[in-house]
């Protein structure tokens, strides 16, 4: 798992470093839209994408920058589609929560909660009618699964033999709700048993694990062509949307925040490579990840701004 390490780590830092980024930047007049960071949440994208073939369709939500970067996304276009520049992958006219890269397999992210999940498991039915070997992932947080949508096609999934992964970040929160509030229990296995669908919890901050679990489910998902239900337990460290923290509002408590902190996915990866590599050798990846990183924010802040007529289309009559 050597080399497989590195390849997380690369991913995982590479969306670390742009979150942060983007959370340093978000001041500056140019950054408009709203963003929603993964900063916390990292392993659960990077584990578990990294199994996927660049064939496989993934769907997100609207916080999908660390779903589209693990997927190959263009982080060029990414940021400048945060940006508002012409350059962004829907030229500028999408925004954070709408990014989408064909080429790499993502081919939606869609703000409203739980409404992509229904265009994943179509998505799906389309692979299953024409015995296409390639499966479907559809993201979702533990807030969808208060949506009756979800309910519906886990059903409609499960009666019909669909290739796909409901992948869960459960991060505890619905914006500032505990899900001790909001749901009787917080292990979703209820929701996967009562449609008959094989179901996993795992520890979302340790890369090692998503990778390993989600490798195997995935092989088990192709083969069988049936549906799989994967809890990622993790938290987010920035507010639910914007750059900056809001633990002043005291929704969270300290001793959690605490607990969550220790449990970074970047602290936890680096132990498992200091066990493998030197310092330098980690350093050095970090460094060129960063120079990379840097070099596409420069490209999104000069490129330009699409022309006014581009506003009107793809708009409903």
């Amino acid at each position: 798992m050597n080399n497989n390490l590195i390849e997380l780590y690369n991913s995982l830092y590479l969306i670390r470093f742009v979150e942060e980024t983007i959370s340093k930047n978000y001041s500056k007049e140019q950054m408009r839209c709203p963003v929603h960071l993964s900063i916390g949440q990292e392993a659960c994208a990077t584990g578990l994408i990294n199994n996927l073939k660049k064939s496989d369709k993934l769907y997100s939500n609207h916080r999908c920058h660390a779903h589209y970067l693990a997927k190959g996304g263009s982080l060029k276009k990414m940021l400048s589609e945060i940006y508002g520049k012409k350059n962004g992958c829907l030229g500028g006219i999408g925004g954070s929560m709408h990014l989408q890269d064909q080429n790499a397999g993502l081919v939606a992210s869609i703000p409203i909660v739980s409404s992509a999940i229904g265009i994943a498991t179509g998505n799906a039915l389309q692979q299953k009618r024409q015995k296409d070997k390639h499966i479907t992932v559809i993201y979702l947080g533990d807030a969808a699964l208060e949506e009756g949508i979800f309910f519906e096609c886990a059903n409609f999934a499960s009666l019909h033999s669909l290739p796909m992964i409901f992948a869960c970040e459960n991060n505890l929160f619905s914006v500032y709700t505990n899900i001790k509030r909001r749901q009787i229990d917080s292990n979703f296995k209820k929701y996967a048993d009562a449609f008959k669908i094989p179901f996993k919890r795992i520890d979302g901050n340790k890369i090692d694990v998503v990778s390993n679990v989600t490798k195997k489910i995935i092989q088990k998902v192709r083969k069988t062509s049936r549906p799989y239900f994967i809890q990622m337990d993790t938290y987010r460290y920035k507010e639910h949307c914007g750059p900056n923290s809001d633990d002043h509002l005291n929704y969270r408590n300290l001793k959690e925040i605490k607990f969550w902190n220790k449990k970074c996915p970047i602290i936890y990866a680096r132990k498992l490579l200091k066990k493998k590599y030197d310092l330098k050798k980690i350093n050095n990846i970090e460094k060129n990840i960063e120079k990379f990183v840097l070099k596409q924010f420069q490209f999104a802040e000069k490129d330009s701004l699409p022309h006014y007529k581009e506003a009107s289309k793809h708009v409903y009559a």
